[in-house]
């Protein structure tokens, strides 16, 4: 929309946005009244329920599994099985804690936030979706969230536990500590809880006035002359929201500040093991007042650096990093003091809508997460015509919810796919798609995602040093979903091209690796649900082929899924994307 231009204009664009908002946040808040309570309840009992249920055997298989892992030394395994029960006791409370205030944060702001999104551009009928928006969706939601934790209690915990307890190769060392520096590191963690907990909130709390003005100040600026975030109408109402709803949000990062504090402060005894000296975690405790300062400093826009002292808490501290983020800072700041000045310049606002549209350029990681299962889907129809899916797996997933063998190699092979095609096309990132390339400038800035995506753009470069041909690459598909890859020797009948031992071991090496991160990506929350979605349309389609006729499977679909199952499903349920539009941006595999 065009940005008004001059002082009555702007004045009048304030002035009609008030009443249009005020609606909306009305009938939100009645929405939200309606649907909190139930929404709060669904989740604190059904989390509760799990919890408590669930609880005696986590305590007892926790404690079996640190007993009989060789992952842990002697004096760090007796340190841990003495200090497990605070964490195990602490488990419920803090479960259900948790469970009450997400209940009630999910289903207070769920519709009301939905009853903004009704008013979006696309959205037809308007007086509608005000109404219908938020309500059953939160209810289901709810449900979800429900889900999603017995997924994790039931199945991603104890497969935490089973991999700690699995044998080690020979030549790792355990993880230990040594005893006479265990009362030294003890007394540093306590020293940096009692220091930096008062501090780092102290300093959180200065800071807060500034954070809720600033804000405030920033937002309204925006409101008055419609730019930043009410440059859009659709993010109108979204904005005027956050005005209101700034307090909360400052006061969410006091908290989290303050809880953060403690485990800074436990990281001191950490710091001292680690560098062997005791001068070292001192500084640490001093020096982590400096960085926490330092980044709400940069968050604020306020001064650079800090007042509090930095001494060095490792040896070999590189300052590299450190010099690189100060000149993005600057060079960030200076992008933004440009912008600021002559903000009512419409070449400047066109600048900044640039700049907007790169920032929403950023992918997210449910996008990354709903590429991946896209991929599977869409390859899962292929490898199942091509009889690379064996069907006992699906039925074993079926019948047994055993998905553990086909959870692992069918999103791999999706993301082989896809090293092997960014190798390939020479991409600096990895090529999602024909149209969509995920690099380190556009990749979500989220660490969990970060420890994934970093581990496969090393793979992506390594696939290229080794200048696979086609006959390899189609060998090592068929390899990714036939064999363990445990052993070298199990390649020796199989067909690959290449009989150069060294090749094969970095072949199989980076094989074993990617399923690793895959065995990782399963154990999230959402993983297991959305991956037992697939296998149904799998499942289906190996119905339809006549590949899969075994009546249990299907007596268990239509126990499972009721009326919504039958043999001939609704085309657009059972296509994916690419096979619905002809060549879509999914064929090929060419998409993560």
């Amino acid at each position: 929309m065009e940005v008004p231009v001059g002082l009555i204009a702007k004045l009048w664009s304030f002035v009609s946005f008030l009443p249009f908002f005020l609606l909306l946040f009305i009938l939100g808040l009645l929405k939200a009244a309606i649907i909190c309570p139930v929404v709060g309840g669904i989740i604190v009992i059904g989390n509760s329920a799990v919890i408590i249920g669930l609880w005696p055997a986590h305590f007892f298989w926790t404690y079996y599994c640190v007993a009989k892992t060789k992952r842990l030394g002697l004096v760090l395994k007796i340190l841990v099985l003495v200090l497990l029960p605070v964490p195990l006791v602490l488990w419920p409370i803090i479960g259900i804690v948790g469970s009450l205030l997400g209940g009630i944060a999910y289903g207070f702001f769920a519709p009301l936030l939905a009853t903004f999104e009704a008013v979006g551009q696309n959205v037809t009928d308007k007086l509608f979706h005000c109404f219908a928006d938020g309500c059953l969706s939160t209810l289901k939601g709810s449900c979800t969230v429900v889900r999603d934790l017995t997924d994790f209690c039931f199945h991603s915990y104890f497969s935490y536990m089973d991999e700690l307890s699995e044998e080690v190769p020979a030549d790792e060392k355990p993880m230990d500590i040594k005893l006479s520096k265990l009362p030294s590191c003890l007394l540093l963690s306590l020293l940096g809880v009692l220091v930096d907990v008062p501090m780092i909130t102290a300093v959180a709390l200065w800071k807060s006035p500034c954070m809720l003005f600033k804000g405030w100040k920033r937002m309204l600026e925006d409101l008055i002359g419609r730019e930043g975030p009410f440059l859009e109408t659709v993010c109108v109402p979204f904005a005027g929201l956050a005005i209101i709803l700034w307090p909360l949000a400052v006061v969410g990062a006091v908290i989290s500040a303050f809880i953060s504090s403690f485990f800074l402060g436990f990281y001191g005894g950490v710091i001292a093991h680690q560098e062997d000296s005791l001068g070292m975690g001192l500084a640490y405790i001093m020096a982590v007042i400096s960085l926490f300062d330092e980044y709400t400093n940069d968050l604020l826009y306020l001064r650079e650096g800090s007042c509090f002292p930095r001494p060095r808490y490792r040896r070999n501290m590189s300052t590299t990093d450190s010099l690189e983020r100060i000149k993005s800072l600057e060079n960030d700041k200076n992008d933004q003091n440009n912008g600021r000045d002559g903000s009512y310049n419409s070449k400047l606002v066109s600048e900044r809508s640039r700049t907007l549209k790169w920032s929403i350029q950023q992918y997210a990681p449910i996008q990354v997460w709903d590429w991946l299962f896209k991929s599977c889907e869409v390859n899962g129809r292929i490898l199942l015509r091509d009889g690379l899916i064996d069907v006992k797996d699906i039925e074993e997933c079926i019948l047994k919810g055993n998905c553990k063998k086909l959870g692992i190699k069918l999103p791999a092979w999706c993301i082989l796919q896809c090293l092997l095609a960014s190798a390939k096309s020479d991409s600096s990132g990895l090529l999602i798609s024909d149209e969509v390339e995920l690099t380190k400038t556009n990749a979500p800035r989220d660490k969990v995602f970060e420890w994934f995506i970093g581990p496969l753009l090393t793979m992506k470069e390594q696939i290229k040093t080794l200048h696979l041909d086609e006959n390899e690459e189609i060998c090592l598909r068929n390899l990714i979903m036939g064999c363990k890859n445990e052993k070298p020797e199990e390649w020796d009948n199989t067909g690959f091209p290449s009989s150069d031992n060294v090749r094969r071991a970095q072949l199989q090496a980076i094989i074993r690796r990617l399923q690793g991160i895959v065995g990782s990506m399963s154990r999230m929350p959402t993983f297991r649900r959305r991956f037992r979605n697939l296998v149904k349309v799998l499942c289906l389609e190996a119905i339809q082929r006549g590949i899969l006729s075994d009546d249990r499977v299907v007596e268990s679909l239509k126990s499972r899924y009721g009326k919504t199952f039958n043999g001939n499903e609704d085309r657009k349920d059972r296509d994916a994307p690419g096979e619905r539009s002809g060549r879509g941006a999914f064929d090929n595999g060419n998409i993560v």
